[in-house]
């Protein structure tokens, strides 16, 4: 089979990481500093979340056993049903009774955080393509506010004040509202922020609200994944005020908060990244950011040259920013440009382990391009959210104002970088690896202009199962049979909550894709109507159970760690065929809706898959033609890139 790779809009999921306390930077309330200025205090329900459950062992084998059933023949089925009442009847057993032991004793977290922090750290594969997702801003809605400068400006402003409520504490709570006319109002926020912390979350849960985790947003800023031998570190100096800039592979910083913590004026920033902007330097021979696309042993190796040679506090400069503003100097031409430019570009003008790159192209075009390894989707899809909102309602620059009258080859300064011979040869290396890598890539997308998940909820029908229905019965189409899919859900209502992953591939949708694609004549409308019904009904208990964090994966994923870390040898059931199959996801899928997002993606998780995104009407994919072979783990096949 052609290794294939798909793209996918955005996922669902949602990151974790070690609560931060709320930080004011300034004193006041100046006009233009702050995003928001929540009466209820940015964590003031973190203490009270309710902890991630660990599924009953029975459980998890019952529902693992029901998702290898569409990708196993009876014998195959057999020897597996076998394999998984040996494990549930022993060392599962006391595997299981240890990791509840062990979560007891930690309560502060969840039962998944340590293990999923370490699957991404100590992953040696190249970030980019295999984790790095992005997702993409709408255009302005007035179009003269698209002006690259203009832009630039206003989304950084955007980000800023969005820095400066998080930390003040001013940035309303995440929330899901279940009954908003009770729980989304004024009153009941007057209300909730008197209950203490310690019982809010309960306050909120009578009126149908939910909290959700954001112990993740504190590394948003001023964070970067540093590259060390076997274990990569997460770095966060919130001290730092300065902004990164990336154009045309060169490096340029200049403060962005001053003294006092305050935001310096918009027409300062906009002044400095004109200036920026009308740099003529050529690209440079050996431009550092291909460094940042490598295997993780070998940029920990070069990193450790680089920092021998005199780097050390320039690097640290590229670490501590607040964030990493890329410019572009190019237009984009269309969606399929818009994503390979966003999720990877030339590997010249992004820093890959910054907390999140800002990309805006020549005419405006912006996205979000993000480490994942530090959190998921949902602190960066909040983010991306507020600040478009912001940025379009309340702009800080217009088309005609001008720059500051300040100097900026002052205050904009140039980074450079001494390399020796042994780190040049590494970045020439480095770009063959990345431009090979790239070349396997292949970008498409669909957009569907009937129907809607508006249509498909009128017929009663979740419209992700109708989309997940598709996918299963287009593979089936294309090549014959039913594989591994992976759909990624959030488990945010719970402390230091991840991930969960949804199995789509079910025996409901597997005989309902043999129905559509191979004898459709055989089954009357109101036959193939009700299958589409039973797979949305199974596909909705699915999600369910997911969300309420009662999945088999991260299950199964914390027992074979916890196994690994006592020594113990590797239980036979991880040894089954089927195990590494159902890892294997050739198809990995999610789906996401937001008023700022135009498109978000994410690469294939296996050499011979596909990377699914449905985004409202769309579903944009890519495929990578099989070369990377060890680049795709089976523990990053084990989750979802979501964006």
């Amino acid at each position: 089979m052609m290794a294939r790779l798909l793209l996918r809009a955005w996922p669902r999921d949602l990151a974790v990481g070690l609560a931060a306390p709320c930080r004011t930077l300034s004193a006041g309330f100046e006009p233009g500093q702050y995003l928001q200025r929540s009466i209820v205090p940015t964590m003031h329900f973190q203490d009270s979340l309710p902890r991630l459950p660990i599924p009953k062992l029975e459980d998890t084998m019952r529902r693992y056993l029901s998702a290898q059933k569409p990708l196993l023949d009876d014998g195959q089925f057999r020897k597996t049903e076998e394999l998984c009442k040996n494990f549930e009847n022993g060392i599962g057993k006391k595997l299981h009774e240890q990791l509840v032991a062990q979560d007891k004793q930690n309560k502060h977290t969840s039962y998944i955080s340590g293990p999923w922090f370490d699957m991404y750290l100590t992953a040696r594969n190249p970030i980019v393509l295999n984790f790095n997702p992005f997702m993409a801003f709408h255009p302005d809605p007035k179009s003269e506010y698209n002006d690259q400068l203009t832009r630039a400006t206003n989304l950084t402003v955007s980000a800023l004040r969005f820095l400066k409520a998080l930390r003040a504490g001013l940035l309303e709570p995440e929330v899901f509202h279940l009954n908003p006319a009770r729980s989304d109002t004024a009153t009941f926020k007057r209300l909730i922020r008197l209950v203490p912390s310690a019982l809010s979350w309960y306050g909120a849960y009578l009126v149908k609200a939910y909290p959700l985790d954001m112990s993740q947003y504190f590394r948003l800023f001023n964070s970067t994944r540093l590259p060390r031998p076997r274990r990569d570190e997460l770095f966060t100096d919130d001290k730092a005020r300065h902004l990164l800039v990336l154009r045309k592979g060169h490096f340029y910083v200049f403060d962005v908060l001053d003294q006092d913590g305050k935001i310096v004026s918009a027409s300062e920033i906009q002044a400095h990244l004109k200036y920026i902007l009308s740099d003529r330097s050529l690209a440079p021979e050996f431009p550092l950011a291909y460094l940042t696309s490598e295997d993780r042993d070998i940029w920990a190796g070069l990193r450790q040259k680089l920092v021998q040679g005199g780097n050390e506090e320039t690097l640290r400069r590229v670490d501590a920013a607040v964030f990493c503003l890329c410019l572009d100097d190019f237009p984009v031409k269309d969606l399929i440009h818009l994503s390979h430019s966003m999720l990877h570009g030339d590997g010249t003008n992004r820093w890959f382990d910054k907390s999140f790159n800002l990309i805006l192209a020549e005419d405006g075009t912006a996205a979000v391009h993000f480490e994942h390894a530090w959190g998921d989707g949902v602190a960066v899809l909040r983010f991306l959210n507020e600040v478009f909102k912001d940025s379009t309602q309340a702009p800080a620059v217009t088309p005609q104002s001008p720059p500051a009258r300040t100097d900026s080859s002052r205050a904009v300064q140039k980074l450079s970088f001494k390399l020796d011979d042994a780190v040049k040869a590494g970045i020439s290396a480095a770009k063959a690896k990345f431009d090979a890598t790239v070349k396997t890539l292949t970008i498409d997308c669909i957009q569907f202009q009937r129907g809607g998940k508006e249509f498909l909820k009128g017929q009663k029908v979740s419209p992700d199962s109708v989309a997940q229905l598709a996918f299963q019965m287009a593979f089936l189409r294309q090549y014959g049979q039913t594989v591994a899919t992976y759909e990624s859900c959030s488990t945010a209502a719970f402390k230091h909550g991840r991930t969960e992953t949804i199995r789509p591939a079910s025996v409901f949708t597997k005989r309902c894709s043999e129905a559509f694609v191979r004898e459709p004549s055989k089954h009357s409308a109101a036959a193939l109507r009700q299958m589409v019904a039973e797979c949305s009904e199974y596909h909705n208990q699915l999600t369910r159970e997911a969300a309420m964090g009662q999945g088999f994966d991260r299950h199964l994923f914390a027992l074979r760690n916890l196994a690994k870390a006592k020594g113990i040898a590797l239980p036979e059931l991880y040894l089954d065929p089927a195990y590494k199959q159902i890892n294997h996801n050739i198809l990995s899928t999610s789906t996401l809706s937001s008023p700022a997002v135009n498109l978000g993606g994410f690469a294939p998780v296996v050499p011979d898959g596909f990377g699914i995104g449905s985004q409202v009407l769309w579903i944009p994919w890519l495929e990578r033609r099989h070369s990377c072979g060890c680049r795709c783990t089976e523990t990053h096949a084990a989750l979802i890139q979501e964006p």
